[in-house]
């Protein structure tokens, strides 16, 4: 027997409490954006400036060692990452360590660096310092500005595939969407004053792909059934095309959950925020996918125009605006 994680003949009615769900996302994307300017997000060092000392040793690198060794020295935020090369042999372990700016100085001081070359000795005394690299204030600001115009320009590029590949009121739902992923991701992350750096831009982005591939399945199946159904009110639907894709999005949903999960639990400190990250990105991505993407929808609302076939010969129209 196969395993069915939802009934294949599904009749629910995701539109019965339309008002709450949509008045709960814009409350919480509101708080989201309080939180932001209340709280602030906790930068790491990709954002706010620091120095990264490369580290080689003939010993395997022991990573909370390290971190152990660093942590009498109260440096604030430090990342410690093993670095892998197929060249590596053996012998060769290298790590990087990433220690923010102290104090808004360009640079961690050469005091600073000789405490934490001592106190990496004191774990692998067969540890060298090959390079030291700093990361200045102005390069900071460089990068947080090409992080926001990277979210901005990904959410454009959205906007018009989907004003191509449907029309405006589909494209404005998706949108809608994920500005509402991006925008309550920030917010959980300025209320937990989780360690935001350059993956968790990766993740933001990659949020926003996964999003927008569960609103195209639906958006999808609208089409389909709007050609199919030229008669049936668009709530009803709407209804149908979401119970339709239920079974799809709900098995992708929880199968990368399950994946991601695993890597929270055991992938330690270094990808933690950006697994969790990924893991809230698809519970919300999944649930505006349905409840905020059709919402709009729906409140926009679409008539059907069959006099020209728009599909490549396959007899599908576009829903076109009211009005």
């Amino acid at each position: 027997m196969r395993l069915k994680l939802v009934p294949s003949d599904t009749n629910w009615n995701f539109f019965r409490f339309a008002t709450v769900t949509f008045g709960a996302s814009v409350v919480a994307m509101v708080a989201s954006v309080v939180l932001f300017f209340l709280m602030g997000l906790n930068y790491g060092i990709d954002f706010r400036g620091g120095t990264t000392i490369r580290t080689e040793s003939t010993q395997p690198v022991d990573v909370a060692a390290y971190r152990a060794a660093l942590s009498a020295l109260d440096l604030g935020d430090v990342a410690i990452s093993q670095v892998f090369d197929p060249g590596f042999g053996p012998e060769r372990n290298v790590a990087q360590v990433r220690i923010q700016a102290q104090d808004g100085e360009e640079s961690i001081t050469p005091q600073v660096i000789n405490a934490v070359e001592a106190a990496l000795k004191t774990v692998d005394p067969s540890i060298t310092f090959p390079s030291v690299e700093s990361v200045g204030p102005k390069v900071s600001a460089e990068l947080v500005r090409t992080a926001i115009l990277a979210v901005a320009f990904s959410i454009l590029a959205v906007l018009v595939y989907i004003w191509l590949r449907f029309e405006w009121q589909f494209s404005l739902g998706a949108v809608a969407a994920l500005v509402h992923d991006v925008t309550l991701t920030i917010g959980v992350f300025a209320a937990l004053q989780i360690r935001f750096d350059l993956a968790i831009i990766a993740a933001l982005l990659t949020i926003v792909g996964y999003s927008l591939n569960d609103t195209v399945v639906v958006f999808d199946r609208v089409r389909e059934n709007l050609r199919k159904y030229k008669k049936m009110e668009l709530r009803d639907l709407l209804n149908l095309s979401i119970n339709d894709t239920l079974s799809r999005t709900v098995m992708t949903s929880v199968t990368t959950l399950l994946a991601l999960i695993a890597l929270f639990v055991l992938g330690g400190d270094v990808i933690r925020g950006f697994v969790f990250a990924m893991i809230w990105g698809i519970v919300v991505g999944t649930y505006s996918s349905v409840f905020v993407a059709s919402n709009i929808l729906l409140f926009l609302g679409v008539k059907r125009d069959w006099s020209k076939d728009q599909d490549g010969g396959a007899g599908t129209q576009f829903a076109r605006a009211e009005g």
